[in-house]
């Protein structure tokens, strides 16, 4: 088998006419795929901008190699209803926004030049998922994925179903090295999906299948009818989330001596079973820490190619430490899911959906699509639960019988889930999957398990596949309280369903900010739920979820302790977020107090929040007051406590009982409390304080960080990539903006615009001058189809000096 790619030079028009089912478009521009029909502002846009009928044209030039072969156009997601038509016939009606579809064009091509026509409705008034009522995101149009022909033998295969099965151990007490080293026993069960000619030649006993196993032949016989075969190995490595070890299964077929196609998947030996106790991968106990992901980006919606799929795997690995992500509310990119299978990150993924359950013909459509969709990916070692419920819907006992039945079918390996908004709801899933919004602040940070599962099934396993998110919008340009507030929020309920009995874990909402339609957000078209921007640069909110991953290191002073952005000037409860085993903090290199991760309140995290208590140098006070350490001691306790609690709280027997000695013993005036705090705990009129934090693990030292008054201000950036490869089609970078003072903290209310100018052959997705919200911003660059070397140059008002990022663009 050979695959064709065929991601460029599409015509494109926003216009579809009769007229272009078979003739070319007149009023189109040349497109390259992944294509989204209309780019927009990054906010403040209408949702009606991108719904319409348009078209895209491409024209197949026929190879006579080709001749006695089967041939299959394939389109890997074209938003949302495709009508696809073959030199003037119609072919293809796909009512699916999110899952591939091919269409046999062995009979259809001819000598010559052969138009494909796509008619595509972005519309979101048609009869399919998830249309039918409101959508809390945008859905955009477009062919937004791969385009590619697969030229086939006669004799070939049409799909296999790997089914890698270890002899898993109890890995609960193992090291990432002791798991990484370790072998198991396992079975390799594949089924095959092959051609009626393939079918006919295995009747014959014509067919040999041949397996390998990283090259290594594990298996040679006759296929027979049965079409299923069973490997049983003795020596293989678990895939899991510390070690996710992948090996490349082969399968040829040969008939009358010759290989006349093969298959290639990427597969992983692990056992998953969600259990009454929770969740377990290879014998162990694994908690699930993870972030919901819609797969839209600034400007282009829904379009971004491999690279860009690829980065937002590692994002959620390598900087948020989350194990587990869901694709909510469809499937994603192969990409993406690729990149998961690489990097050990769970999926929970779902057929498309939004609360709405529509009338037959709907069902019969999303019945379908559960089908598409576990069928597109269910090799996909890191999914680990099929979504099989609209998000958020109500009960329908006929339906979700169906979508069930239809999982267990095409997949009885795993589970099947289906997310809730109500407790002890209709459950035909294998896992009560909740969305808990429970937690408002000062509550408890989830529900009990027994509140929530059904009655009759007390048993049953529960994953909270949502929280937070629209109960505390926050953006990077809200008040240090409220962004503190925000990361305290998943600070609480991760810490409690962590505590919670019985809860397989967690997923938040969600990892970054998302465009919205009118009924949602915050009037800009933005929901504002992300622990990341909608470049993903990363919120406060972000650093709770690194905190709990081993490989990151972490240590955030949660504030830039200026004592003017606080009501009252009074700091109130500041935080320092860190996985270190202890941290130092320092005030003006004096030593304030070593802090360890024992410390945090969220006792059930490895690594929560935790609050800082000690504000003031206790020889400080002695050499500036001329106090005994005893007086001092005294001293710096009361302003330790009113620091923390503001002086709108001292009237208490906690204050009380700090203050008695300072009047009784030493005959101090109250009055002057106010003079002493501050000098000491706001620093008025001395020298500007400034803060050091040194976090140590096994005693040594690994990170500091230095917070102090701003005295200049530059532009940080994290590219992507500084290697771009023109391909299949074009790639992208993503460069994430900073403005940061000389300490490389971020600059929450620096507003400047940034100016990026770009050289080479690369040009921007968006505008060129982008302002910084929050002190950040992005942008993305996209190769234009030639190689070459290119660079661009970020320049902003009030900024020390201009930023240049140089790319290396290679064509293939």
């Amino acid at each position: 088998m050979s695959r064709i790619y065929l991601d460029k030079k599409w015509l494109f028009s926003e216009t579809f006419k009769e007229e272009y089912i078979a003739s070319a478009i007149t009023d189109g521009e040349v497109v390259n795929v992944p294509h989204t029909v209309k780019e927009t502002s990054f906010n403040y846009f209408d949702e009606h901008d991108y719904q319409m009928i348009s078209c895209y044209q491409k024209n197949i030039k026929y190879d006579r190699a080709w001749a006695g072969k089967d041939l299959y156009l394939v389109f890997e997601a074209v938003g949302h209803q495709a009508d696809v038509y073959i030199n003037g016939e119609h072919k293809k009606c796909h009512k699916n926004g999110y899952n591939a579809f091919s269409i046999d064009v062995t009979n259809l091509l001819s000598e010559g030049d052969n138009l494909v026509t796509v008619k595509c409705n972005s519309n979101e008034n048609i009869n399919q998922p998830p249309f039918g009522y409101v959508i809390d995101y945008m859905t955009y149009g477009g062919i937004y994925r791969d385009v590619y022909l697969e030229v086939k033998e006669p004799v070939h295969i049409i799909s296999c179903f790997y089914q890698p099965s270890p002899l898993a151990p109890n890995t609960n007490k193992k090291s990432r090295k002791e798991i990484e080293r370790l072998t198991v026993a396992g079975t390799l069960k594949t089924e095959y999906k092959v051609s009626e000619e393939a079918k006919d030649a295995i009747k014959k006993n014509e067919v040999v299948v041949r397996q390998y196993l990283n090259d290594k032949p594990i298996l040679e016989l006759p296929l027979d009818s049965q079409l299923e075969t069973t490997v049983p190995l003795s020596e293989v490595k678990l895939w899991d989330v510390e070690s996710p070890t992948l090996y490349t299964v082969k399968t040829e077929l040969v008939y009358n001596g010759n290989v006349v196609d093969t298959n290639e998947e990427t597969i992983g030996f692990r056992e998953i079973a969600f259990k009454s106790e929770g969740f377990f991968l290879n014998g162990r106990r694994l908690i699930i820490r993870g972030l919901n992901r819609h797969q839209s980006y600034p400007y282009v919606g829904y379009a971004m190619p491999e690279s860009m799929q690829r980065e937002d795997a590692k994002i959620l690995k390598n900087e948020l430490g989350v194990n587990t992500v869901r694709t909510s509310h469809y499937s994603q990119s192969k990409y993406f899911m690729d990149e998961c299978d690489k990097l050990g990150l769970l999926v929970v993924t779902e057929f498309p959906g939004w609360q709405h359950i529509g009338d037959a013909d709907w069902k019969h459509i999303a019945c379908k699509n559960v089908k598409e969709m576990i069928k597109e990916f269910r090799n996909h070692p890191s999914i680990i639960l099929w979504g099989v419920r609209i998000n958020e819907s109500q009960d329908d006992e006929e339906f979700y019988k169906r979508t069930n039945k239809i999982a267990h079918h095409y997949d009885p390996t795993r589970p099947t889930g289906g997310t809730k908004a109500g407790e002890k709801m209709q459950t035909f899933e294998d896992v009560y999957a909740y969305n808990d919004f429970i937690h408002s602040g000062a509550n408890v940070g989830c529900h009990k398990k027994k509140d929530v599962v059904p009655k009759d099934k007390p048993d049953m396993p529960y994953l909270v596949t949502e929280y937070n998110g629209h109960m505390f919008p926050t953006k990077n340009f809200d008040t240090e309280e409220h962004r503190r507030d925000h990361m305290l929020r998943h600070a609480r309920v991760m810490n409690d369903t962590y505590g919670e009995p019985g809860l397989a874990g967690s997923i938040g909402w969600c990892m970054f900010d998302y465009n919205t339609h009118k009924d949602f957000g915050s009037g800009d078209r933005i929901c504002y739920h992300g622990v990341c921007d909608m470049f993903r640069n990363l919120k406060m909110a972000a650093s709770v979820y690194a905190s709990e991953s081993d490989d990151i290191d972490v240590l955030e002073l949660a504030s830039t302790m200026d004592v003017g952005e606080h009501p009252a000037c009074n700091r109130g409860r500041t935080y320092i977020l860190s996985n270190m085993d202890s941290v130092k903090m320092y005030k003006n290199d004096k030593l304030l107090k070593e802090y360890k991760s024992s410390d945090s309140e969220y006792t059930n995290l490895k690594h929560g929040p935790i609050l800082m208590d000690a504000f003031v140098v206790l020889e400080d006070i002695i050499k500036g007051e001329g106090y005994s350490k005893e007086q001092a001691l005294a001293v710096m306790k009361v302003l330790d406590y009113a620091a923390l609690n503001g002086w709108d709280d001292l009237i208490n027997f906690k204050f009380a009982k700090l203050a008695a000695p300072l009047v009784l013993k030493y005959h101090m005036d109250p009055g002057y409390a106010i003079p002493l705090f501050q000098r000491y705990v706001g620093d008025w009129g001395g020298e500007s304080a400034e803060y050091k934090l040194e976090g140590y693990k096994n005693g040594k030292l690994v990170k500091t960080q230095i917070v102090g008054t701003v005295k200049e201000v530059g532009l940080e950036t994290k590219v992507s990539s500084n290697l771009l490869v023109e391909d299949i089609t074009y790639d992208v970078a993503e460069v994430r903006i900073k403005a940061v003072d000389q300490y490389g903290n971020l600059v929450p209310f620096f507003q400047e615009s940034v100016v990026a100018l770009v050289e080479g052959p690369i040009e921007l997705i968006g505008p060129e001058i982008i302002p910084l919200r929050g002190g950040m911003c992005g942008l993305y660059v996209k190769t234009k189809g030639e190689g070459g070397k290119a660079k661009v140059t970020l320049k902003a008002n009030n900024v020390n000096k201009p930023v240049t990022i140089d790319f290396e663009v290679v064509k293939k």
